[in-house]
């Protein structure tokens, strides 16, 4: 389990220039696509704990990276590139998609695009200790209202993310809350890669034997190629990817996905044909920080979720409409 206690703070928060920012965050992504490291993260929200053991191994322009929960249900997740298989042990399910669009799940506690100081100022707020290892404490602070503040936890000597805490919304002068919290509990960086630890499973057939396989449809497009449109954009968000998938394995219905990203958090709007027995009525909810509001929009259901306060989802529910081909 890891400890969820405040950083030691410096005398007073620091705002970095820039270019001293941008730097940073910086070697923060590069740390964390090109580093060889292994661990266990632990993932807490609303009182709740669950952990993963993780693996991310790059050589040369590949990458590989494996992620199998240790809690819960059995669960395994591989990756090389674009290629990702899902095992479910337990139910023997394997699910084997190329992924066009942003996983809902990562081998670090926070996924960081320097464009995100846009839309954020960076601050130093001083000096930790995470998973035996010294760290800076960072806060991306928004410039509005639209999105979570995120303190972070950054390894000196590496810059790889070792934890990521999503903050509540406050008022001027009240302290925020923590509305979830991701973090190393134990990790080595810097260890020899082990692309076959990947490749075994992805390449041996065999391994699957007694599986049900799983290979959903995806299609790269574009959100106006299929009829639809952002008619005001959410500020500080922009489409980062678009695909259309089968919604079951051999099925004919398809569900458009949509991403948007501001560099930190991301948000995805998904449209499917409305199915009275499937979509009995819309709902808006909220686990740590994630919202999810679901609504129908004439023949169609729309649901959006994402890290973000319940206010931008509905900006983005409102904004999606119809258009004609």
């Amino acid at each position: 389990m890891t400890c969820l206690l405040p950083p030691v703070m410096a005398a007073e928060a620091t705002t970095l220039p820039p270019a001293e920012a941008k730097a940073l965050l910086n070697r923060i992504r590069a740390a964390a696509s090109t580093g060889n490291y292994q661990g266990t993260m632990v993932f807490s929200v609303s009182g709740t704990f669950s952990s993963s053991r993780v693996g991310h191994y790059a050589v040369g322009d590949q990458t590989y990276e494996l992620l199998e929960a240790l809690d819960g249900r059995q669960q395994r997740i591989l990756r090389h590139n674009d290629a990702v298989h899902t095992l479910w042990p337990q139910a023997k399910v394997a699910v084997i998609e190329k992924r066009e669009t942003r996983g809902a799940w990562s081998t670090t506690p926070q996924e960081v695009d320097p464009q995100a100081l846009d839309h954020y100022e960076l601050r130093r707020e001083g000096e930790a200790r995470i998973a035996g290892r010294d760290a800076t404490v960072l806060l991306l602070e928004p410039r509005d209202m639209l999105r979570y503040a995120q303190r972070l936890w950054a390894d000196r000597a590496t810059g790889l993310m070792l934890r990521a805490d999503v903050m509540a919304l406050a008022a001027p002068g009240q302290e925020r809350g923590i509305l979830e919290s991701t973090a190393f509990s134990e990790i080595n960086i810097g260890v020899r890669p082990q692309p076959d630890a990947v490749l075994q499973v992805l390449r041996n057939p065999r391994g699957l034997d007694g599986y049900r396989v799983v290979r959903p449809q995806q299609q790269r497009t574009e959100l106006e190629a299929e009829g639809w449109a952002l008619a005001r954009p959410v500020a500080g968000f922009r489409l980062v990817g678009c695909v259309r998938r089968g919604m079951e394995a051999g099925g004919s219905a398809q569900v458009l996905q949509a991403v948007f990203s501001d560099g930190l958090t991301h948000v995805s709007l998904f449209a499917e044909p409305f199915q009275p027995e499937r979509h009995r009525s819309e709902l808006q909810a909220q686990q740590g920080a994630t919202g999810t509001v679901m609504l129908r929009r004439g023949e169609h259901w729309i649901t959006v979720v994402g890290d973000v306060p319940p206010a931008t989802l509905k900006l983005f529910a409102n904004a999606l409409e119809r258009r004609a081909r």
